[in-house]
């Protein structure tokens, strides 16, 4: 099939299912489509292992989103797909370029829309399809267009067809079939700019040859001095850092006890210093070992005093964790300490990666490269886990349930809570419940959340 048939069959699929709803399983359903038709339109040489990986995600991501319809399956099934999108056409390219290529793309969309050459057929088409573009479709975007505006600008002309039996609503229409062919368009037919080609090899993991060459980085700085002020930097960080982590870890488990909102403050605000910490310490190690020192063979100090501050910051991070656990034990499970402890992984991920960027020397792009997988992959891991039914679970164990928190604030709670009302005879909880899950199910049927319609109401 051409471009142009995926375009105008996935605009106009999404007419059908968006038209007069609101985002449901018509979205998941939607994602689904395009992610098969992304499989056979994609070329066998690109359907790589990575490629292969993605279709699956996205699979799962649109079934997380059929399932769950919130923000992180919305954004698990948005990166999924322009990621299959994108890898789909770009084997090599790296996976960095992504946002850049698809906002330039937005941007150059209706230029790109006119050069009808470089998407339409070429050749005259005959037959059903040159009858069906020239005597149905265009004029019916033209009418569609002008009604629209002359029925924004005279009263009069739109009650004449007010009164039709034939009820639609002519600017949400036109809107969704503007909005559904601009997503198709720069899905199916998006362009990579030739600098963007030319600037991937910025990205690669290796060095090259010519970087491999002992300089030095400044010219005010000498080889030999700018090694020194790496190993006297280290030493003196790994020093403060020792006694940063003695400090930090008596004033969170030893020093008295203080009021839930002042542990509470405090316990972010030591989680935000740890993680502001492992960004400069990256940042410091990318400084460092950016280039020449990576195979300097007199540097070796200096990589063993790295890899110290490596270790003491992951040490630093688990404290940080300790101490969150110990808060959840404390005080109960919500989304922003489950949040605490995905960013604490991913410092440690982080600080991994750097460690390993040393030993098998690495360029800096290693880093941006490794992490944007697992910021993905915690997308995925947010949108596939009913977070909201594990704190709801969790906190019910407590004693200080608080039940109209879990019920306005969590997600996704409502089997927890019903269970809880059956346990403790709570009919008016059970009765909010069942309001909201009728609430829900009422929904038009490609508006609904999948979760909701297993539920007993």
């Amino acid at each position: 099939m051409k471009t142009h048939y995926y375009i105008f069959l996935t605009a106009a699929l999404f007419v059908i299912l968006f038209y007069d709803q609101n985002v449901g399983m018509n979205l998941g359903i939607m994602s689904i489509v395009y992610t098969t038709l992304t499989l056979f339109k994609t070329p066998e040489r690109n359907r790589t292992k990575t490629f292969l990986i993605l279709f699956v995600t996205s699979m799962l991501s649109s079934f997380a989103f059929i399932w769950y319809g919130d923000f992180p399956s919305l954004l698990a099934v948005v990166s999924s797909i322009l990621l299959l999108g994108y890898r789909s056409r770009n084997r090599n390219l790296k996976i960095l370029f992504l946002i850049p290529v698809f906002i330039i793309n937005s941007f150059t969309s209706l230029f790109r829309f006119f050069s009808f050459d470089e998407w339409l057929p070429k050749k005259n088409v005959s037959g059903i399809w040159q009858k069906t573009l020239a005597f149905i479709i265009i004029p019916i975007l033209l009418i569609s267009v002008f009604f629209g505006i002359y029925s924004a600008g005279s009263d009069h002309f739109a009650a004449l067809f007010r009164d039709y039996e034939l009820d639609i609503n002519v600017w949400q229409l036109l809107c969704i079939s503007v909005l559904g062919f601009f997503i198709a368009f720069n899905y199916w037919n998006y362009a990579v700019e030739r600098f963007i080609y030319k600037k991937n090899h910025w990205l690669d993991d290796d060095f090259q040859d010519q970087s491999k060459i002992q300089k030095s980085t400044y010219s005010f700085l000498d080889l030999d001095s700018e090694r020194t002020s790496g190993v006297i930097s280290f030493f003196c960080l790994n020093i403060l850092l020792v006694f940063f982590i003695i400090t930090y870890n008596y004033e969170q488990f030893y020093e008295v006890s203080k009021t839930p909102v002042q542990l509470s403050e405090e316990t972010h605000e030591r989680v935000n210093a740890v993680i502001l910490s492992i960004v400069m310490a990256v940042l410091v190690i990318m400084f460092y070992f950016k280039s020449g020192f990576n195979f300097d063979p007199k540097a070796k100090l200096m990589k063993m005093l790295a890899g110290i501050w490596i270790v003491l910051n992951a040490i630093l991070v688990l404290s940080a964790v300790v101490k969150n656990y110990e808060y959840i034990i404390s005080y109960g499970w919500t989304y922003k300490r489950l949040g605490v402890f995905a960013f604490l992984l991913l410092a440690l991920i982080g600080l991994a990666l750097t460690f390993i960027k040393i030993q098998r020397k690495k360029r800096n792009a290693f880093l941006f490269n490794a992490m944007t997988w697992y910021f993905y992959g915690t997308i995925l891991a947010c949108s596939y886990v009913n977070w909201g039914g594990i704190i709801t679970y969790q906190n019910m164990k407590r004693k200080d349930f608080v039940m109209n928190y879990h019920l306005e604030q969590i997600s996704f709670s409502e089997r927890g809570l019903l269970k809880y009302a059956d346990e403790k005879k709570d009919p008016q909880l059970k009765k909010k419940v069942l309001v909201k899950i009728k609430e829900e199910k009422s929904r038009p049927f490609l508006s609904k959340i999948l979760y909701y319609e297993t539920l007993k109401d």
